[in-house]
Order: structure tokens, then C-alpha cells, then sequence
């Protein structure tokens, strides 16, 4: 297989959002012109794979993290990482995992990263763990604020556990 990790373009929201579509999840188009725009704004940089020459898979790093512990401390944020079920377990996710902390060393020590906690992260939360990823310290999050001991959340897609790792 020829891999290629390269930069977002143009062409790309329409490729990748049908690439999702194909497998049943709902990614929009929109979703894909908007880190396009943030990328031009150097908010963002989204990686993308192609599997010769085939849309495979994308990263995101963003450079001030919506987490506040990670933007406070200057922390930027590997998120929205997918590569397409296909295409799994043949090493695309470890290079743009690999590609994503060599841009973030350029200008941070350390790079963060969310993951859900129920099962259907649970691949990630291996991967991100290998990688020499550990927990913030802080519990699990809601998008907005802490989760408190005690408190009835319904566990979702917003409800991450964040990590860390030193790069350097």
C-alpha cells in the first residue's frame, strides 16, 4: 500500500464526507469546509491519508483546544481523528497519530487528546494508551465542565476523558 499524509484541500470535504456517508455515519460537508477555513486561519491543521491514492482517513490538530485545561496551559489538541473501517488496523490511524505529533513538537512538548469512555472508543483509548498517552488527572467531561462524583450524566459522545503526552 502507498500512503500519503498531506494537508487538507479544496477538493477534499465533498471526498471525505461521501467517503463517511458510504459507511453510514453522518460527517457533513460542511463540517470539512469549516476546518478548511480554520486551517487558512491557522487555527487548524487536518491531515488526511490516502491509501493510494483513496481517501482513508484524517486528523485534526488544533491549536488552541476548546478543553480549557489544555488552552490554558498553551496544550494543543490532537481531536476528531477517524480513519474509514476499511481501512483500519493496516497502520493508517499509527501514521497520522505519528504525523500529528511531529507538528505539534514544531511549536509544543506536549500534545493532548480527547476519548469517550464507552465501548465504541475503546480501540482508541488502547491506541492513545501504547502511544504513551496518560490521563489528565482531572475525571471526565462534559464539553462544558468537570463531572462531579454523584452526578447523573447520559453517557454520549461529549462525555471524554483527556489525555496527555510529552513529546519531547
Amino acid at each position: 500500500m502507498n500512503l500519503l499524509i498531506r494537508e487538507l484541500n479544496e477538493d477534499d470535504p465533498a471526498i471525505i464526507s461521501d467517503a463517511f456517508q458510504e459507511q453510514g455515519w453522518n460527517k457533513p460537508v460542511e463540517l470539512y469546509e469549516g476546518y478548511l477555513s480554520e486551517q487558512k486561519r491557522g487555527e487548524r491543521i487536518t491531515l488526511v491519508a490516502e491509501a493510494d491514492g483513496a481517501f482513508a482517513g484524517y486528523v485534526n490538530v488544533v491549536w488552541k483546544s476548546f478543553y480549557s485545561c489544555f488552552r490554558d496551559s498553551g496544550i494543543p489538541e490532537i481531536s476528531d481523528f477517524n480513519v474509514l473501517i476499511k481501512y483500519r488496523r493496516m497502520g493508517i490511524g499509527s501514521a497520522l497519530m505519528d504525523q500529528a505529533e511531529a507538528v505539534i513538537s514544531e511549536r509544543s512538548a506536549v500534545a493532548g487528546i480527547g476519548v469517550g469512555i464507552f465501548s465504541d472508543y475503546g480501540h482508541a483509548q488502547i491506541l492513545y494508551v501504547k502511544r504513551g498517552y496518560v490521563p489528565d488527572g482531572r475525571g471526565i467531561h462534559n464539553g462544558q465542565r468537570h463531572i462531579q462524583p454523584g452526578e447523573n450524566i447520559v453517557v454520549d459522545d461529549d462525555i471524554v476523558l483527556y489525555f496527555a503526552k510529552h513529546l519531547r
